[in-house]
């Protein structure tokens, strides 16, 4: 299932179960209508974290399947506009990031992220909503992917991180404490970012109407292919279960 503009991917949108997996950042293409289609960056740039979140896409299909509940899945890449940022966030069209310019927004005026938010992130959230609504019980699990490295930073050591809101950390502080006890994982508690950014996806679609959430962070030199995105799903999604499950 498809948004008209291709906004979106949702893959098992009948599955029964309470989980709504979500990956805001799960493609790196650029629509042709936007620059046609090319947003000035070179390849390399846009095969690395600043256009999507490399991995994330794979992990969270795969647990979409382990956790038998849906998946929707952003087509577009964050450059072209971040649905994981609120409408009125400066950081929704980047120019600027990790140190590479986006030639193709720099000079964009509020008729060019007008169409993008008419096109591609208005259309996401929509159908986020909607499959978020199909049940009472929705728990929403975000899954992104981060870098192990910044451009000039020291490496980060986590395999893991856990992010959340301080406004409802019900669902994410015992998974950060089951996720410690696994022996061989270094894991993030809010880390390598703050859980709570106003008018980002979690906050529309679980602070807001009260839905628990989570949001976990893979390394993204993890999951770097088919294979090992199966396995951290086939790891994660019974810890998932277990959580919920003790939780409730």
């Amino acid at each position: 299932m498809q948004g008209d503009d291709t906004a979106f991917l949702i893959e098992g949108a009948a599955r029964p179960g309470r989980w709504l997996v979500t990956c805001d950042h799960a493609s790196n293409a650029v629509p042709p209508w936007v620059a046609g289609g090319d947003l000035g960056l070179p390849a390399a740039d846009m095969a690395r974290h600043i256009a999507w979140d490399p991995g994330a896409a794979g992990v969270a299909r795969a647990l979409g399947r382990s956790l038998d509940s849906p998946v929707i899945l952003s087509t577009f890449s964050r450059l072209v506009i971040d649905p994981n940022r609120g409408e009125d966030d400066p950081t929704l069209v980047m120019r600027l990031y990790d140190g590479s310019i986006i030639p193709a927004n720099r000079r964009i005026d509020c008729a060019g992220i007008g169409e993008r938010l008419d096109r591609l992130y208005r259309p996401y959230h929509d159908a986020y909503e909607t499959l978020a609504a199909r049940r009472p019980d929705t728990v929403v699990l975000a899954i992104h992917s981060f870098t192990r490295c910044l451009n000039g930073r020291q490496p980060r050591p986590w395999h893991v991180g856990v992010l959340y809101s301080h406004l409802d950390a019900r669902l994410s502080r015992p998974l950060v404490v089951r996720l410690m006890a696994e022996a061989d994982l270094c894991i993030g508690d809010n880390e390598p970012y703050s859980g709570h950014l106003p008018g980002d996806a979690i906050d529309r679609h679980a602070l807001e109407p009260g839905r628990l959430n989570t949001l976990i962070e893979v390394r993204n030199d993890l999951i770097g292919d088919e294979a090992a995105q199966e396995a951290w799903a086939a790891r994660l999604a019974p810890i998932l279960t277990e959580v919920l499950e003790d939780l409730e």
